[in-house]
This record gives structure tokens, C-alpha cells and sequence, in this order.
């Protein structure tokens, strides 16, 4: 007799030893169930006419979901941008920029022709010198009334003439410029094109009209001089200039006037004014505006009271209230007239010097 779990006739022949079902193993859960292609109709279904026994089950959405899709629509998007803006440039033409013109300049020492006038009081000094009227600082560099070129429209002028202004005061007007311990402000702003240019004229000067400091900067000889007043006496102009389509020019002539004393000197030591006037030249493309940075093309600067015996390419090296030096040059300069001086060597006028 079988068992309870054995069909009334037995084992069938040929079955599984035990009553052990082949197929038991084989688990029908509810994924498996709704994922099977025909479905039988219900009882009630087929006693409806014609009713067929079973059905084919509508195909299951697998797609993505909602977030998904949208994911990887932002996806393909962002890389199609990437692929552009590889390809062409937003900012400017496809064609290449041409390469970065070096710097070319031009540092002239002007010799005063007696003592250097000198004061306890450095607003003694600015108020009898032809900077009495001048304004301190940044505020002598104002920005001109804008107007758009003919390929550059107001904001990228603007742009140009800041970048322009920033330069002014990084390289004549930080006192870590002028004292020579830094030069990395102005170095900031220059095209990398221009880069090894100024890295090797300041590692290594030369006045060939290439390679000189005093070219990029205002910076004194900290064993000579210091600043006696930090209240810098600025005046000139900015002028801006499409020179091409794809160039913009700024041209700027400012003179500024230093109060120096001996370096170490006490308080009350006697100072001296130091007049430096750069007539400089920057050129902008559109990636140097995009990236606030310029070209620095031309370097005219005239500089004194200093010996046209020293050196002026590392250093100004100015002379002191009381010092003197010996005459030489052209007929005197006067670095506040707008006529340019063209010798390398000049003679400082003496009205450019203070009446004290």
C-alpha cells in the first residue's frame, strides 16, 4: 500500500524513487508569473462564446523611468557642449592667434642739474611741485568715456582699459613692487606669451632694450630709497584703439611722482620727490579679455633725478635730497610736458622740481 503522499494505484513505473517530485525544485513565484507570455483565461471567461482558452499577456515595460531618461538626455547634452567648444571656440574666430609680440622699451635717465631740492615735510614737497594738483593713487588713473569699435563692443573696451588700469598700479604703485620684493602682481596680468620675457628681465637684466625691469616696473634700489610718503601723486591718460579686427590697443601715459628718503632713514630725515613718466602700449585679443590679462608691446619711460652713470635697467637708483650729479646729456627734459624726450641719457629741467 502506498503511502500518504502516493497516488491510490502507486508509484508509476519509471517515477522518481521516494514519491520525490523531478519538478519539485522548480519554483513558480510571482515574477516568474508575470513574466510568462500566455495567461489562461479565467473560468468565467470561457463560458463566454468564443472565448478563446488562453491569451497572449501585453508585453512588459522595461523601458527607463522618468528620472532616468531625463539624466541621460542632461548627459548627452553636456557632452555634445564639450564636443563644440572643443571644436570651435565661442570667443573669438577658428583661426589661429598669431604669435605675441615681445616687449620693446626704453628707460631714460634724466640728471638734475644741481642739488636735488629736499624738505622734512613731504606735502611741502608735492605742494611746490608741478603735482601739487594731482590726485593720490589710483584715483590719478580714471577710466575714459567708453564707446564701442567696430568689433569690440563697450563691454570688451571697458574690460581692456581695467585691465590696463590694474597693471598702473600693480607695477607703479604696491609698495612691494617699488621695493623690489615682489613682482608677481603685475606679472599676473601679462599674456603667457610674454611670460619668459619678463622672467628672464628680472632674472637676468639687461638694458638692450628687451630685458630690462624698469621696463615692466617702477621699482627702486631698497638700499638706497624708500618711500617717505605712501600717498603717490598720479596724473595721465588711457586711450583705447582698434587697430584690427582682432586687436585692440590701449595706450597710456601717466606720470607719477614718488617723496623718497635714504632707506633706514628716520622720520624726520629730509625727503625728496622722484618723478617717473611711463608711456606705455598694451594690446589685447579676445582671449587676453576673456581671461583679464594683456600684452605689454612698447615701454617708454623717463625717470629721475638719477646719474646717467648708473645703471637703470635692474633699478632706479635715485638721488637724494642734497645729492647732486654730474650734468650730461641733451638739453633739459621736463618729464610733466607731453613733447617725449628721445636721448638715453637726459638732463632733468628744474621745473619739474619742487621751489623750496
Amino acid at each position: 500500500m502506498g503511502g500518504p503522499g502516493d497516488p491510490p494505484e502507486g508509484t508509476p513505473e519509471g517515477g522518481p524513487v521516494g514519491g520525490e517530485d523531478e519538478y519539485r525544485s522548480v519554483v513558480f513565484d510571482e515574477s516568474f508569473i508575470r513574466a510568462a507570455r500566455l495567461q489562461e483565461s479565467s473560468a468565467r471567461e470561457r463560458m463566454t462564446d468564443h472565448a478563446p482558452a488562453v491569451r497572449r499577456r501585453p508585453a512588459l515595460r522595461r523601458g527607463l523611468t522618468r528620472q532616468a531618461l531625463i539624466l541621460v538626455v542632461l548627459i548627452l547634452v553636456a557632452f555634445g557642449t564639450a564636443i563644440y567648444m572643443g571644436v570651435r571656440h565661442p570667443y573669438g574666430s577658428d583661426e589661429a592667434q598669431p604669435p605675441v609680440e615681445p616687449l620693446r622699451m626704453t628707460v631714460i635717465p634724466l640728471s638734475p642739474q644741481g642739488k636735488v631740492p629736499g624738505a622734512a615735510d613731504a606735502e611741502t614737497l608735492f605742494a611746490h611741485s608741478p603735482a601739487a594738483q594731482y590726485e593720490v593713487g589710483a584715483e590719478g588713473i580714471p577710466l575714459p568715456a567708453v564707446r564701442s569699435t567696430a568689433h569690440f563692443s563697450d563691454s570688451q573696451v571697458v574690460t581692456a582699459l581695467t585691465t590696463v588700469k590694474d597693471y598702473l598700479v600693480r607695477s607703479s604703485l604696491y609698495p612691494e613692487v617699488l621695493d623690489s620684493s615682489e613682482v608677481r602682481p603685475a606679472r599676473a596680468l601679462l599674456d603667457p606669451g610674454q611670460l619668459d620675457q619678463f622672467d628672464q628681465s628680472v632674472d637676468h637684466p639687461a638694458a638692450d632694450g628687451r630685458h630690462a625691469p624698469t621696463g615692466w616696473l617702477v621699482r627702486f634700489d631698497p638700499t638706497r630709497a624708500e618711500l617717505a610718503d605712501p600717498r603717490i601723486r598720479v596724473q595721465g591718460s588711457l586711450t583705447a584703439t582698434e587697430t584690427d579686427p582682432a586687436t585692440l590697443e590701449v595706450t597710456a601715459d601717466h606720470t607719477f611722482v614718488y617723496a623718497l628718503r635714504p632707506t633706514g632713514a628716520p622720520a624726520g630725515a629730509q625727503a625728496s620727490l622722484f618723478t617717473v613718466r611711463r608711456q606705455l602700449t598694451f594690446r589685447f585679443d579676445q582671449d587676453d579679455l576673456r581671461l583679464h590679462q594683456t600684452q605689454l608691446v612698447v615701454s617708454y619711460v623717463q625717470a629721475g633725478p638719477l646719474s646717467c652713470a648708473e645703471d637703470a635697467a635692474d633699478h632706479l637708483h635715485p638721488l637724494l635730497a642734497g645729492q647732486t650729479a654730474r650734468a650730461g646729456g641733451p638739453a633739459g627734459t621736463n618729464p610733466f610736458a607731453t613733447d617725449g624726450a628721445t636721448a638715453l641719457c637726459g638732463t632733468l629741467s628744474t621745473a619739474a622740481e619742487p621751489k623750496v
